[in-house]
């Protein structure tokens, strides 16, 4: 049976710049059934939902929902909702926790603060091991289950971080797909062997490339410069670059890309498209899905 995934592995589809966007994430606990749309269509109250998602339009915040991997069950009567803030910036990432009794609690917070790395003291800081979320959303696209859940249960098992299931991290072509806090690079087709070297890579402050696709904090142009610039340099240390980016004359963007120790590239990145068409999740009709293509990388004086 073909599905999503095995067709995006055959055309070797790239995995760069596909992550998801978001300055910061605010993830909330939902135990029971999620639909393809949770924040709306689960056991969190529709109307809640919708709130969230209207409060993160435009702030850089994006809203999840997560559960412990495992048998999904209901919430006990009085049961709390465990809450996880993660800002994602270089240098400037943070992981804040508290719970609530209910998540409409949440719509108090300044969205546009958090989205801008100010967490106003918002729970207690985590300064555990990292969080992996890995999305096994079925009813958004079935690769997702089929490939995420078991791929959490087993790292859950091995107890190389925090692992939750989360709702939706965008790509289901790439399944099984996982961000990783507090850095927000999100990763895709990983094997079970390929997600723990990333967690044991990211517990000591370094990424992955191999399986990356973008750290979060950037829009897509940037995380293809970001890319590039590793792929040619070797450097992994997940905090080492940081990048702004213009739109160029003609078209596309010019990023520039800055190293901790003073280095710099500038990198040329234009928008296309893959090619032949694909499902971009099951059951879809086949597309043509939009692609990040680095043009040019200059080293800098």
């Amino acid at each position: 049976m073909s599905t999503c995934t095995t067709l995006s592995r055959e055309l070797t589809e790239p995995l760069s710049a596909t992550a998801a966007t978001a300055t910061t994430w605010l993830l909330v606990e939902q135990t029971g059934p999620w639909g393809a749309k949770a924040l709306t269509e689960s056991h969190l109250a529709p109307a809640v939902g919708r709130a969230l998602d209207a409060a993160a339009a435009g702030t850089g915040v994006r809203v999840a929902l997560i559960r412990r991997p495992g048998r999904h069950a209901d919430c006990l009567p009085g049961a709390r909702h465990e809450v996880v803030v993660a800002h994602t910036a270089p240098g400037r990432s943070w992981v804040r926790r508290s719970s609530v009794g209910d998540p409409a609690e949440l719509l108090a917070l300044d969205f546009a603060a958090l989205g801008a790395g100010e967490h106003g003291g918002f729970g207690a800081e985590h300064t555990g091991d990292p969080l992996a979320l890995v999305c096994t959303n079925g009813r958004r696209d079935r690769c997702c289950a089929l490939l995420g859940r078991p791929l959490a249960a087993e790292l859950a098992a091995a107890g190389h971080a925090e692992v939750w299931e989360v709702t939706h991290l965008g790509g289901h072509r790439f399944s099984p797909t996982m961000l990783v806090l507090p850095y927000g690079y999100a990763y895709g087709r990983l094997s079970p062997t390929g997600a723990k070297e990333v967690l044991a890579a990211t517990a000591d402050g370094h990424v992955v490339p191999e399986f990356s696709r973008g750290r979060s904090y950037w829009d897509r142009p940037g995380q293809a410069a970001e890319q590039a610039v590793r792929q040619v340099t070797g450097e992994t240390a997940a905090d080492a670059l940081t990048l702004s980016q213009q739109p160029a004359e003609g078209g596309g963007w010019r990023v520039t890309v800055r190293h901790g120790d003073g280095r710099s590239w500038l990198v040329e990145v234009a928008a296309g498209v893959s090619e032949p068409p694909r499902a971009e999740s099951c059951g879809k009709t086949p597309a043509s899905p939009s692609r990040m293509d680095v043009t040019s990388l200059t080293a800098l004086g």
